[in-house]
């Protein structure tokens, strides 16, 4: 589905970002990238998403396709287009508008109205409190429920890749682990999803395959679970050393818990 090759992104003509990154996003899986800040994660996405033109960034070299198609040259509209939709860090939700007109404007993108009814209500079903506060404008959400907004609005686009630029970022560690169910859920629908975080037990805890960055460069990879075990990334990302016998928890169940935050 998504396929990265020695990519070389930088900043201003000067500022090295992202040195030599090869990573591969599979259909139907979730793919975590792992990293301090300033470790290029979200240099990443942007390139993927098309935005980072807009960020004064540029790939001075390598490929990024999505199923054949060359990113590089893509605006933000058109990697929408192929199916590529970016929930954003900080949110970023339109806090003047309803709950209702902010997945409206997720799914303007769609002529289609029977599929834009579908992926309202797939969104509902994910996000209940999201119906209960069709008209609440969303600066009036609580956090949570605004990070729930924000993935929602970016469902109505009916994306075959959701990028996810640090959806834990602020949140209380209960909501967390609800975020974790969620992305679990997405993709059991069949969406594959690009998670960047730097909470390192939710993510390897619902992704099958993470990458980790330091300063701009891929430093490990492989198998979640597995990644999860080593030293290095018990020590570095899960706050304990390889001989502690707590591992990461992969969410369990078909059904998806109502979030209530």
């Amino acid at each position: 589905m998504l396929s990265i090759e020695s990519l070389h992104v930088t900043y201003g003509g000067a500022v090295q970002a992202v040195r030599g990154v090869s990573m591969e996003v599979p259909d139907g899986k979730v793919v975590a990238v792992l990293g301090s800040n300033g470790a290029g994660k979200t240099t990443l996405l942007r390139t993927v998403s098309g935005t980072l033109r807009l960020h004064r960034g540029r790939v001075e070299q390598g490929t990024v396709r999505f199923d054949g198609t060359d990113l590089v040259t893509k605006d933000p509209a058109q990697a929408v287009r192929l199916g590529l939709v970016q929930v954003p860090e900080g949110r970023r939700i339109f806090g003047r508008l309803t709950v209702e007109e902010n997945l409206r404007a997720g799914g303007m993108g769609n002529r289609d109205k029977s599929a834009k009814a579908q992926a309202q209500q797939r969104v509902y079903d994910l996000f209940p409190v999201l119906k209960e506060r069709s008209s609440q404008r969303g600066a009036l959400l609580s956090g949570g429920e605004q990070q729930m907004l924000a993935i929602g609005r970016a469902l109505m686009a009916s994306p075959k890749l959701l990028l996810l630029d640090e959806p834990s970022l602020g949140l209380a560690p209960r909501i967390i682990g609800q975020i974790g169910e969620v992305i679990a859920e997405i993709n059991r629908q069949g969406t594959s999803v690009l998670l960047v975080e730097q909470n390192a037990t939710m993510a390897l805890g619902v992704a099958d395959l993470a990458y980790v960055l330091d300063v701009g460069e891929v430093s490990l990879s492989g198998n979640a679970r597995q990644l999860s075990e080593t030293d290095e990334v018990q020590r570095l990302y899960l706050g304990h050393d390889g001989g502690d016998e707590r591992r990461v928890r992969v969410p369990s169940g078909k059904k998806l818990s109502r979030w209530t935050a």
